[in-house]
């Protein structure tokens, strides 16, 4: 099966965009491609069209492939939850949850699973571009590897290295890496990407050129910094969002450990008319006019971590003074009287008492709720759709004035005065309409030109994929992928 696997020399040296860039590249030739990442940790997730979950950055990169994101993409996600634990999702579904040394163990049986997915996608499609994890050259993880070199051995395939020159040393990363490979992993490595280059290629040049020399490999291409690139992370928060002149609504989000699916932010990044800032441990919390609690993969822990930065006091007072609250997903339950998790589903069993600014409490279930979901805002009735994924069941009695109303079933909850709400929905800004009613509710009078944030993504692809055809020798790429 033609299979390419883009290899990074760190994390976030730009593995994500490159695969999603080659997929969108090779679409638009009338390709059949689908992006593969054999394991992921990565607390942003998207839910499947087979109902699984795999991470986000997988699936934008079936979005840039121009197909549905399905579990075989990304068969062996794991879900921090703690500096040592993580839960296991296997093909999609919830597998159980381990700890580093157990799963380390574990990989023997994992390969079976990836190699598996792999297959089923090679019935399916005619090229597939695979994604490492992290860098393939940590000696203490090699032992039944299925991330990076591990899988690209299996799979019998030819490897591309990727190192990013913004953060420095991109020479001594790439041949550093090669250094570290055995003999047979340096053969399969058919050359190099410099990624987020800025300043005059000439100057560069020599060092390329003594590159190809030292390793006997060529770089494929020197890509450009693309300046206000967004697109879906796969797990860092990164920058906050642009300050223009026309900003007047401020937008505050704590910086949770275990947040997740933060994406549900970037349309907010974007808007001319909002300042968005997340707030991480030891800083002062900002005054603000909106402040939403985000997702979280351990309700439980985050919220008594908010209490120990000083949110809970800051967000009392940030009511009395006229500020609103949102919650989304795990920001939401925190909002209710309490969370049960006497199971231990999310971390230690026990129950935790909420925020209490609405009346209702979340009891943990196991079954994780996983579904693609479409509606209308309450009681705007304007479009609104995105994606479910939570354990936990509410139930009292603010729940009976709802946010929004998802596949004609109530959602969420609306304090009596208006200036609290939540909801169990993610992507609840992407819809232009949708957040322009929401922004105006929280106090934004006059609004710039919105974002229509699935637009966006479809032109950030495609201008990522114009960077890749004029900077990278795609004639080489397709000769490694037999086309």
């Amino acid at each position: 099966m033609p299979t390419l696997m883009v290899q990074g020399t760190t994390s976030d040296a730009g593995k994500s965009t490159v695969v999603a860039g080659l997929c969108r590249v090779l679409a638009r030739r009338g390709v059949s491609v689908a992006p593969f990442k054999p394991q992921n940790m990565a607390l942003n997730s998207a839910v499947t069209v087979d109902g699984g979950e795999i991470g986000r950055s997988t699936a934008l990169q079936a979005l840039a492939a121009g197909v549905e994101p399905h579990s075989d993409m990304n068969p062996m996600l794991l879900k921090p939850e703690s500096d040592r634990g993580a839960q296991v999702i296997l093909r999609g579904r919830v597998h159980g949850h381990m700890d580093a040394l157990d799963y380390h163990a574990y990989k023997r049986t994992a390969r079976e699973s990836v190699l598996a997915a792999w297959q089923a996608l090679s019935a399916r499609y005619d090229v597939i571009v695979a994604e490492g994890a992290g860098s393939p050259a940590e000696i203490n993880l090699r032992a039944n590897d299925i991330a990076n070199m591990g899988f690209a051995e299996m799979v019998d395939c030819p490897v591309v290295l990727v190192g990013d020159i913004d953060r420095g040393g991109v020479f001594a990363q790439l041949v550093g890496t090669l250094e570290l490979f055995s003999e047979s992993e340096r053969s399969r490595t058919h050359g190099f990407i410099v990624n987020r280059f800025r300043g005059d290629i000439a100057l560069l040049e020599p060092g390329l050129d003594w590159l190809t020399e030292r390793t006997g490999k060529p770089v494929f291409g020197t890509l450009p910094y693309l300046q206000g690139l967004l697109l879906d992370a796969e797990d860092s928060i990164g920058r906050s969002g642009r300050v223009g002149p026309g900003s007047t609504l401020k937008v505050v989000v704590p910086a949770l450990p275990r947040i997740s699916n933060h994406n549900d932010f970037d349309p907010l990044r974007l808007h001319p008319s909002v300042e968005l800032s997340f707030i991480g441990p030891g800083r002062a919390i900002p005054p603000a006019d909106l402040i939403v609690l985000p997702g979280s993969k351990s309700t439980r822990s985050d919220l008594a971590w908010l209490r120990a930065q000083g949110w809970e006091e800051a967000i009392q007072r940030h009511l009395r003074y006229g500020g609103r609250v949102l919650g989304i997903c795990g920001g939401f339950q925190m909002l209710g009287r309490a969370v049960h998790d006497l199971d231990g589903l999310e971390g230690p069993a026990g129950s935790s008492e909420g925020l209490g600014l609405l009346e209702f409490e979340t009891r943990m279930v196991a079954g994780k709720q996983l579904r693609n979901v479409s509606g209308r805002l309450l009681p705007e009735g304007v479009p609104i759709g995105g994606y479910e994924i939570h354990n936990g069941v509410s139930e009292g009695p603010s729940l009976a004035k709802p946010l929004v109303e998802l596949q004609g079933q109530p959602d969420g909850a609306v304090s009596d005065d208006g200036r609290v709400m939540g909801t169990y929905l993610h992507g609840l800004f992407d819809r232009s309409e949708a957040c322009a009613a929401l922004l105006a509710r929280f106090g934004l009078e006059a609004q710039g030109d919105a974002v229509d944030y699935r637009a966006h993504r479809q032109q950030e692809l495609d201008r990522l994929a114009d960077c890749l055809e004029a900077h990278l020798d795609m004639a080489a790429i397709e000769r490694l992928l037999g086309l």
